[in-house]
């Protein structure tokens, strides 16, 4: 009996060391320059292993690590600054977590750059040398604000697993791990015939190709991104559509791409794409954003009722939706992928998720930026209840 006792205590020490040894780290905080301003969008993580995120609009910045990380390097990175680097358990260690970047100058200013169609061109053929360009995982956050007349009505939250081949090529499949949604305060429900995501890959130029030729090219700045000199590109067309660049002087790495275009008479769409470097200094996507502005016509049902309360009611109802795409881990090695099927294709809003509690309780969500906070504010405001009443009744 002793040893029996002796041997069940040993196996529940291990058990506990076990646990203790791969428990989860939550790595936070905020990143400024040397004036205390927020530096947006900078690239975060531990590269040689894979792990990190993107800063916030407010620099803020959130991941999970595990203990086997804190020997590791944390390292920061944004455009026009040094990268900063500690140790993951120094970081951890410190009492105020705030990453200051000092601003590195570019040594281009003497150097004579070629005619900006030449970098675009070859920066573009050189795409899939410079990316992930073979199956890769990325685990994402996607969120989507439905707005109608200036005002958020419904917010929608994915956990979403992709199969991706990168910008030079497109995504395999997908599928949705876990969904939450607010309550439902919208006028119109704008449904479309495919989840946004394809729409996220299908609008991307570097996806879909860019006519070069098209766009009238100019270089607009000089600056430095993780210790390499990168040149600001802007081109436009005839039809006034936008593309900006930013790439690498001797690498020809895109790292950000932002598109500005109205497809149609009244619509607009501007979205941003950024890439962050793996292990091998490959790109991959690590976040994206859209805002669509448009109008839509009200439903019968919603126009009768409109009529017999004495409202006024329009042929056209304006609305907007913002997208936000935040990639939390990106997994290389095939063995390591997760078996899923290919979801079917339809409007982010129409899929019938349980709302898992737990999971969104223990998953590790972005900072809330002062954007979210104001989507957010106007949502509970309509009648007061809030964000976590609305995910716990509305789901």
């Amino acid at each position: 009996m002793i040893f029996k006792s002796s041997l069940y205590s040993l196996i529940l020490y291990f058990l506990a060391f076990n646990f203790l040894n791969a428990q989860n780290l939550l790595i936070d905080g905020s990143i400024k320059d040397d004036n205390d301003y927020e530096i947006p969008f900078a690239a975060v993580g531990i590269i040689k292993k894979n792990i990190g995120t993107t800063s916030t609009m407010e620099g803020t910045f959130s991941f999970v690590v595990s203990s086997n990380e804190l020997e590791d390097s944390l390292e920061i990175s944004s455009i026009g600054y040094k990268t900063f680097k500690i140790k993951v358990k120094d970081y951890i260690n410190k009492k105020v977590k705030i990453v200051r970047l000092s601003e590195q100058l570019t040594q281009l200013d003497e150097v004579i750059v070629k005619a900006p169609i030449n970098y675009i061109e070859k920066a573009l053929k050189l795409l899939k040398t410079n990316t992930i360009s073979e199956n890769h995982q990325l685990n994402l956050l996607y969120r989507r604000w439905d707005v109608e007349e200036n005002k958020c009505a419904f917010l929608i939250e994915q956990f979403i697993k992709v199969i991706d081949r990168g910008p030079n090529s497109y995504i395999v499949k997908s599928t949705i791990e876990n969904q939450r949604k607010s309550a439902d305060y919208r006028f119109v429900k704008n449904e479309a015939k495919f989840h946004p995501l394809q729409y996220t890959e299908w609008n991307n130029p570097l996806r879909k190709g860019i006519r070069v030729k098209s766009f009238k090219w100019k270089k607009v700045k000089n600056s430095t991104y993780d210790n390499e000199d990168v040149l600001f590109f802007e081109g436009i067309n005839e039809n006034m559509d936008k593309i900006s660049l930013v790439v690498g002087f001797d690498t020809y790495k895109i790292y950000q791409i932002e598109y500005d275009w109205k497809p149609n008479i009244g619509r607009s769409q501007k979205a941003l794409w950024i890439y962050k470097k793996n292990n091998l200094g490959k790109l991959y996507l690590s976040y994206h954003n859209r805002e669509w502005v448009g109008a839509r016509k009200l439903p019968e049902n919603v126009k009768k009722t409109m009529i017999n309360s004495g409202q006024k009611v329009r042929e056209y109802y304006p609305v907007s939706f913002r997208h936000e795409l935040i990639v939390t881990e990106m997994i290389q090695q095939k063995q390591n992928f997760d078996k899923f099927d290919d979801m079917e294709q339809k409007d982010m809003s129409l899929y019938k998720i349980p709302y898992n509690k737990v999971f969104w309780n223990n998953f590790s969500v972005p900072p809330k930026t002062e954007y979210y906070k104001k989507n957010i504010g106007e949502l509970e405001s309509r009648f007061g209840v809030s964000i976590e009443t609305q995910f716990m009744y509305s789901n």
